[in-house]
């Protein structure tokens, strides 16, 4: 299982990422959320291992790409899903944790 992490309120995703390390969970994150994590011992990837893509414009942009987006809606269920996944390497993502970018708060 494969879950995606990344969030701007950090307030209890150590704990969170934890746990589902301590089920077997492999974790995919992003910037700040990654170093965190890697700071605590938890092991994840940084999202540009999957997306082979950099971060860019102040983090704004990581992922979007299709390595994320079809790891989260190719149907598992789906022959031709799983076949086109496999043929692009395409991970399925399980999991997605993320809250929003506090936007009202950085523009004011």
């Amino acid at each position: 299982m494969r879950a995606l992490i990344s969030v701007s309120d950090k307030t209890g995703i150590v704990e969170f990422a934890k746990d589902l390390e301590s089920l077997g969970w492999e974790i995919v994150s992003t910037g700040g959320t990654y170093k965190l994590l890697k700071e605590e011992g938890i092991k994840a990837l940084e999202i540009s291992e999957v997306t082979k893509f950099p971060e860019m414009f102040d983090g704004r942009v990581k992922t979007l790409n299709p390595m994320i987006h079809g790891g989260i809606l190719h149907r598992r269920d789906v022959s031709a899903h799983v076949e086109v996944a496999k043929a692009h390497g395409i991970v399925g993502i399980d999991l997605v944790c993320v809250n929003l970018y506090p936007f009202k708060e950085t523009i004011a």
